[in-house]
């Protein structure tokens, strides 16, 4: 088990979003479920694959790509919101730990860039 704090909050994100998947599929909602289910596990087995990457672009790559994820998330969460599926509360907190994810992605990325120079 990984004990960085990227991967851990990755890790529990991506709990909650299998959870929020089963609540909506409960509820008859399929479509943005599985879009949800699918970019919000993602960000963490990106970040993971990045562990062990050939070399710093190959590891820049997998976090753009975690990054995009996450910002993929992001939409589906807000859209959820937006159509009832998701509570405000709820919604909140999510959004806040995707945004979270998302700040120590960027700053991730950009340390690795200014690092390859």
């Amino acid at each position: 088990m990984r004990n960085d704090q990227l991967s851990l909050q990755s890790m529990d994100f991506a709990v909650a979003v299998i959870n929020l998947v089963k609540e909506l599929k409960a509820k008859h909602e399929s479509v943005i479920s599985n879009q949800i289910g699918r970019s919000g596990t993602s960000i963490g087995a990106n970040i993971r694959e990045a562990q062990y990457a050939h070399g710093r672009a190959d590891f820049i790559a997998k976090m753009q790509i975690a990054l995009k994820e996450a910002n993929e998330t992001d939409y589906w969460l807000e859209l959820l919101y937006k159509t009832g599926y998701l509570d405000e509360p709820t919604y909140k907190s999510l959004d806040a730990a995707c945004t979270s994810i998302r700040v120590m992605l960027i700053a991730s990325v950009n340390t690795t860039k200014r690092n390859n120079k």
